[in-house]
């Protein structure tokens, strides 16, 4: 096994594209390190991309937020004003591991390992986040939900790394929220998740609300169809009771000893009331405190 430690992006690229054989990324290691001890997976490289400038830092841009690769939970959520501008994604982060765990973890090493039951990907990809990725051809970009195309599988090509994911600006009267079901309240994986994004306007009137949904899927769920049942409407019992029987509906999961098709679905449709009440919510103090 080679161990690489670059000090550029292009050194990074060089190395993975010309390697013959299976390459891993070195952020912070919580996954790729366990699955090398469990030997589900042997590389024949490894790139650790810690010593690339900007890798570990966290930039406010255009109103928004670029995180680089390896910016670790803790480092997240301590950043001034990250957790109020997006506290569904700065949760989901929390649930992360240990503390210990979250010293180390990090939003592209989540994404990459592209788990279904993944905390972080439905909250970023609730928000339309993006990923700047490095690669042969230069740098692209993507949208954080095409990143993951199936269980442990993502859509990155060789010699391609993610530098940076950048969370957009927002409207006033926005806020998101991620909520997930576990056996256990601490250090466990999702059951079923949801994440939610709304924007308000003054008088508490829906202009957009987004559902993204985790653990029911090969991949996370962007929920379709909401346009035309929550713009311009209030939020009250029975929009809730019609967004969570679409939520229900859309999940495609499986039967396991975590849970059953049908607990599942069920479930699905449960949590995405509540991070649509925890969202609205939050949503609404930003009316209070801009307009007081």
């Amino acid at each position: 096994m080679i161990f690489a430690k670059p000090s550029s992006e292009q050194e990074a690229v060089n190395l993975l594209n010309e390697s013959q054989g299976i390459t891993r990324i070195l952020g912070g290691g919580t996954d790729v390190l366990v699955q090398m001890k469990s030997g589900i997976t042997e590389p024949e490289l490894i790139v650790d991309i810690k010593n690339i400038p900007g890798i570990k830092q966290i930039k406010e841009i255009n109103g928004g937020y670029e995180i680089g690769a390896a910016v670790s939970g803790f480092d997240f959520n301590n950043y001034p004003g990250l957790q109020e501008f997006t506290p569904g994604i700065a949760e989901a982060f929390d649930l992360i591991g240990s503390s210990q765990i979250q010293g180390r973890c990090t939003l592209a090493g989540n994404l990459c390992n592209a788990s279904p039951a993944a905390d972080t990907i439905p909250a970023l990809s609730v928000s339309n986040c993006i990923v700047k990725i490095v690669g042969p051809n230069g740098l692209r970009e993507d949208l954080v939900k095409n990143v993951p195309i199936g269980p442990g599988k993502n859509s990155l090509k060789k010699g391609e790394f993610i530098k940076s994911i950048l969370i957009p600006n927002r409207p006033d009267y926005s806020s998101d929220s991620y909520i997930r079901f576990t056996p256990r309240s601490e250090m466990d994986i999702a059951v079923v998740s949801a994440a939610c994004f709304i924007t308000l306007d003054k008088n508490e009137i829906i202009k957009d609300l987004k559902i993204s949904l985790g653990a029911v899927a090969p991949t996370v769920i962007d929920i379709n169809g909401l346009d035309a049942i929550v713009k311009n409407s209030v939020l009250e019992d029975e929009l809730l009771s019609k967004i969570s029987t679409i939520c229900s509906n859309s999940c495609d999961p499986i039967d396991d000893k975590r849970g059953t098709i049908e607990f599942r679905s069920h479930v699905a449709g449960v949590l995405s009331k509540r991070a649509i009440i925890l969202a609205h919510k939050r949503a609404g103090e930003k009316i209070e405190k801009i307009t007081r």
